[in-house]
């Protein structure tokens, strides 16, 4: 059995040889193939990947355009996984990287998911827009309530990634730069939907790698259209799936006070304080914006309306959050979880 693992990078020369190690130990003896698909600002990160040691061939891929999903799309054509019975996709810049967790993903594949994908607790901070939209739209909307549904640590079946290969030559005009982009995460899970049954692989400790608040406002603009645009076109499932049964893994860290104030001071500067948020709190912003989509307003403008409001709840979110326990955290983002279900779920609960 042919496996394959495309490991996107860009700037990640400290973290990319245990990875390239780790990925290559979860492969296995099998034939394999790992491709490293690099758009960094020096040939380190490739130079690195290059001087590791595998049991699998390995494909260094430099130069390419910067993004995400232009990196794993460029890997993902190779002729080299044109034969791979499961392919595997990890981040490059996780510190600690697990064998054993990557292994898990390629084992639920070869199991029969066509898609399986990691799901590690977060720290209370961290994953916004995976807690407040993501995971909530996605289950609301296909029946399919994936822990993690952005998380970068996924494998794929062939059919899967056929799939995704020919959906990416179907998007309207606007949404190839976002699946080019941080839209990719998205864009597999959901394209997965529509091919077999999903798996998630349950791991005990966050996850150490870059913080994502940095590049919070390309990961919103990328994604969310991909979110909107994909989940729209879903007939909802008449019940909520899991119910009150739904559970979120909050991880506590202390965040210092200079930090925080440091995260509220950036959130304010990239938006203005939305009309209306009190009368609608989220998450039925959230809902008016997949309403839109439904109705036929693009989905990058749906986006572009709902950015202000989603900066809203994470600096709330982030305000709040600081003096709350883990489960009180746990049972908020539960209960908008199962708000935004049911708003969705009522057609007259979009405003106009």
């Amino acid at each position: 059995m042919k496996a394959a693992a495309i490991l996107p990078s860009r700037n990640e020369p400290a973290t990319i040889s245990a990875v390239t190690t780790a990925v290559d130990t979860a492969l296995g003896n099998v034939p394999a193939v790992i491709v490293n698909a690099d758009s960094s600002d020096t040939l380190t990160t490739t130079e690195n990947f290059a001087a590791t040691g595998t049991r699998a061939k390995k494909v260094p891929l430099a130069g390419l355009t910067r993004g995400k999903g232009t990196q794993i799309l460029a890997a993902a054509r190779r002729p080299e996984l044109a034969d791979a019975e499961v392919v595997l996709i990890a981040d490059t810049d996780t510190r600690n990287p697990d064998p054993a967790a990557y292994a898990a993903l390629l084992d639920h594949v070869r199991s029969g998911a066509a898609l399986a994908i990691a799901d590690y607790p977060r720290h209370w901070d961290e994953a916004n827009l995976t807690n407040h939209l993501a995971r909530p739209l996605i289950a609301a909307t296909t029946g399919h309530d994936v822990p993690q549904p952005l998380a970068g640590d996924l494998a794929l079946s062939p059919q899967t990634l056929a799939a995704v290969l020919r959906a990416v030559e179907a998007l309207p005009q606007e949404l190839p730069e976002c699946v080019d982009g941080y839209g990719i995460d998205a864009f597999l899970l959901l394209t997965a939907t529509a091919i077999g049954p999903l798996a998630s692989v349950r791991i005990d400790r966050p996850k150490q790698h870059a913080s994502s608040f940095p590049h919070l406002p390309a990961i919103y603009h990328q994604a969310v259209p991909v979110l909107l645009h994909l989940t729209a076109t879903r007939t909802p499932p008449p019940v909520p799936p899991g119910g009150d049964t739904t559970t979120y893994r909050v991880s506590y860290r202390a965040v210092e006070p200079a930090r925080l104030q440091t995260m509220l001071t950036t959130l304010e500067s990239l938006g203005q304080h939305p009309d209306g948020y009190d009368e609608h709190p989220w998450p039925q912003p959230a809902v008016d914006a997949w309403h839109a989509v439904r109705s036929g307003i693009p989905a990058v403008e749906a986006t572009r309306r709902l950015w202000a409001h989603y900066l809203r709840r994470v600096a709330d979110w982030l305000t709040t959050g600081q003096y709350a326990a883990p489960r009180q955290r746990a049972e908020l983002l539960a209960t908008a979880h199962a708000r935004l279900h049911t708003a969705v779920l009522t057609a007259a609960g979009a405003r106009r």
